[in-house]
């Protein structure tokens, strides 16, 4: 008879991006030491993505586990000590003893992604080993436009595991990088999770996201205002937000002006002040 998988709702929390809910229900009874390793990893990388990245630096000391001295690394990149933080991502994957280690491999995937490093997160992801590994996968392959090669991991997940919720939302992923037809499908994964789950704001930018692919962006609006009632800050939501309001033809100013505020960094905003430099330029050129 199997064991229970005490760590599954836990798990789905962190997935969806119920961060505080997972944070909240992370007093599970019954777990040995490997399964408490997890449930600490997934509840400091839920600590991470609510930004509370000085809160994780601070509880995590030298005496942790391999997996949470990861996570505690990516805390430190986060908060911009990117030097520091790639130069003891690189001793510590060349050390024979931990480099294997798949949550440094996922961590170091992770910085990697963010450094625009696709190649070199490839590196000491490829492998795979868990649905972390293989969803990042997925992601890293979108990114570089490869989605063949995302299609290869995603069939490895579903031979894993079909029905988890990470081969679900790597399925939703690849179906909207695809476009066409495959949208609608993507549309309904997101669906599926409204219904079996707590709405996040996760969830309602999927949904918002295939709205918007399909033209629906009045749909695509109510999806996205809900999810910045449940976080004002939250990058993806205002980003999307500002693409949905053009194209109702609604000012996106105010949205624009959160952003870059509270991610000066967001591709969005680099992408709106070259295109202010430039324009200004012109101007210049024709005064």
């Amino acid at each position: 008879m199997a064991t229970p998988d005490l760590l599954f709702n836990l798990r789905n929390l962190f997935h969806l991006g119920a961060y505080q809910a997972a944070i909240n229900n992370s007093d599970v009874p019954g777990l040995d030491a490997d399964a408490a390793a997890e449930r600490d990893t997934i509840v400091f990388r839920s600590y991470i993505a609510l930004g509370s990245y000085q809160l994780v630096i601070s509880e995590i000391d030298s005496s942790a586990a391999t997996s949470l001295q990861a996570v505690k690394l990516l805390a430190v990149y986060l908060t911009g000590d990117k030097e520091g933080a790639i130069s003891s991502l690189k001793e510590w994957l060349s050390d024979s003893a931990i480099g294997s280690n798949p949550v440094l491999r996922l961590i170091a995937g992770i910085i990697y992604m963010h450094e625009q490093d696709y190649n070199e997160a490839l590196k000491h992801t490829h492998s795979g080993g868990t649905l972390d590994l293989h969803a990042l996968n997925v992601q890293i392959f979108i990114k570089m436009h490869r989605s063949d090669y995302a299609e290869k991991q995603l069939k490895i997940m579903q031979q894993i595991d079909e029905d988890h919720t990470l081969t679900q939302l790597a399925n939703a992923w690849l179906d909207i990088a695809v476009g066409g037809s495959k949208i609608r499908e993507a549309y309904l994964i997101f669906q599926d999770f409204a219904e079996k789950y707590p709405m996040t704001g996760m969830v309602l930018n999927g949904k918002a996201v295939c709205c918007m692919h399909m033209g629906s962006f009045e749909e695509a609006e109510t999806l996205l205002l809900e999810a910045l009632n449940k976080d004002a800050k939250d990058p993806e939501t205002l980003a999307n937000l500002i693409v949905c309001n053009l194209h109702l033809g609604k000012p996106s100013s105010r949205f624009l002006s959160q952003l870059k505020l509270s991610h000066p960094d967001h591709v969005l905003v680099k992408n709106a002040t070259s295109s202010e430099a430039n324009f200004e330029r012109a101007l210049q050129a024709v005064a």
